[in-house]
């Protein structure tokens, strides 16, 4: 192999290696899965909170506790007598040794804690799955939106060379007394426009590629490390086709309204926890216990004793502590269950937004994509009008900002239906990795399909 097709075979390679660098959605989401810090820490919040089933549950189990103390005393003790006082100094050890088990056979408090530490964990459980979906999302969205952006930084410099040909040309004209000067300032106008469009799309990918860093991990991501949009990709066939099937779905899998109604379960059995306030107490104990010396009444005496039996405890008065602290709690269920009410209705009302959008956004795709064909023949045929003595130097710039601005909305929209599609999922509670390694798909080079 001579040096210059070694040479090419190096460009070939690292031309290759770039490719496969270039990360779809999918693999940014494998990243985040490690590296996202809110993604981490809902980890923990979920592992903690699962906690509080084994924690009310102890409530309900024995009780077993063991005492032991020991010291050296030096007392005085005076006997009182017909004869006088007779006073004995007395230096001696002493201890005690208990061993005690204590079973709750009647305790309303503990059972509902037991209860309230079920739903508290299935709250953990819902709420994390909430933000492992979440995540999708989030990693799609700033996905889209630095792609977008580059999108709007492309058509902004396609248009800045347009406008400067135009500019040039205009200004060509007015040498040869052919133009006037409004047509230079229009032309010049268009351009700095464009400028400044391109400045903006630069900070707002800036952001979203920060956002895709703090993900991954990463400062920051370059923009050629994202794989970019197949312009042919096919749209995604809507299954189920009925919104009242999406709407069950929601209503019995989205993770925040789960997570939310758990939360009135927390709030109703902490009502009940703080009602038994006002109810006796029944539990079985039995204890061993050894003492020696341990007091003035069993001085130099040694007791082996072993106890059984029940111990019943009944709350009589407790300041109105009680009865307040119920009220209190039934404010707060009451409140979960409004907030509960308000969840429903915001997550339905996205729901019917997104499955409109994905019906709607294949109508719309294919309305772009035809008036994108007519702006560009516009332009064509503009230009020829010019040329005619039909048309003037404004029409030429007003059939060019429609052409860019057409290719803007297709763009829009192409990512506003992945949005869509994936945000119909996310409120109906079934987005999973199956469904964001099929939107993967339409990421990279050549066409897919549905």
């Amino acid at each position: 192999m001579n040096k210059l097709s070694m040479l090419g075979a190096a460009f070939a390679l690292l031309a290759g290696n770039s490719a496969l660098a270039a990360m779809g959605p999918f693999e940014v989401y494998e990243q985040a899965l490690r590296n996202d810090p809110v993604f981490l820490g809902a980890i923990k919040e979920r592992d903690a909170g699962l906690e509080n089933r084994i924690i009310g549950r102890a409530g309900l189990l024995p009780r077993l506790g063991y005492n032991y103390n020991r010291g050296h005393n030096t007392s005085k003790a005076t006997q009182l007598t017909a004869r006088g006082n007779l006073t004995e100094d007395r230096n001696y050890n002493s201890y005690g040794s208990t061993l005690t088990l204590q079973q709750p056979l009647l305790d309303y408090e503990a059972y509902a804690a037991y209860r309230k530490g079920v739903a508290q964990s299935l709250f953990a459980d819902e709420a994390f799955r909430g933000k492992s979906q979440e995540l999708l999302v989030r990693v799609l969205d700033n996905y889209t939106k630095a792609l977008f952006a580059q999108d709007q930084i492309d058509i902004a410099q396609a248009k800045k060379k347009a406008y400067e040909q135009q500019f040039q040309q205009n200004e060509h004209m007015f040498k040869q007394g052919e133009g006037t000067r409004t047509d230079i300032l229009e032309a010049e106008s268009r351009y700095e426009l464009a400028t400044a469009e391109e400045i903006e799309a630069r900070n707002e990918q800036d952001a979203a590629l920060r956002e895709l860093g703090a993900l991954v991990g990463v400062q920051t991501v370059d923009i050629s490390e994202l794989a970019p949009l197949d312009q042919n990709f096919q749209t995604f066939a809507l299954m189920p086709a009925n919104y009242d099937t999406w709407h069950e779905l929601a209503i019995s899998n989205n993770p925040n309204l789960a997570s939310q109604r758990q939360a009135v379960e927390v709030a109703k059995y902490e009502v009940e926890r703080n009602r038994a306030g006002h109810l006796p107490k029944v539990s079985a104990y039995a204890s061993i216990r050894k003492t020696e010396s341990d007091s003035g009444n069993t001085y130099n005496q040694r007791y082996d004793t072993n106890t059984i039996g029940f111990e019943v405890n009944v709350p009589l008065y407790a300041g109105g502590g009680v009865s307040a602290s119920t009220r209190q709690a039934s404010r707060t269920m009451e409140q979960a269950e409004y907030e509960l009410d308000g969840k429903t209705r915001e997550t339905l009302i996205e729901l019917r937004r997104q499955f409109s959008a994905c019906l709607s956004g294949v109508n719309k795709l294919r309305a772009y994509q035809k008036a994108l064909a007519s702006a560009e023949a516009l332009v064509v045929s503009t230009r020829q009008s010019i040329l005619g003595g039909e048309r003037t130097n404004l029409d030429a710039l007003n059939a060019e900002q429609q052409l860019f601005t057409t290719r803007r909305d297709l763009a829009q929209a192409r990512y506003d239906y992945l949005m869509a599609w994936t945000k119909l999922h996310y409120y109906a509670g079934t987005l999973n990795e199956q469904d964001l390694a099929r939107v993967d798909e339409a990421f990279g080079q050549g066409p897919k399909t549905q």
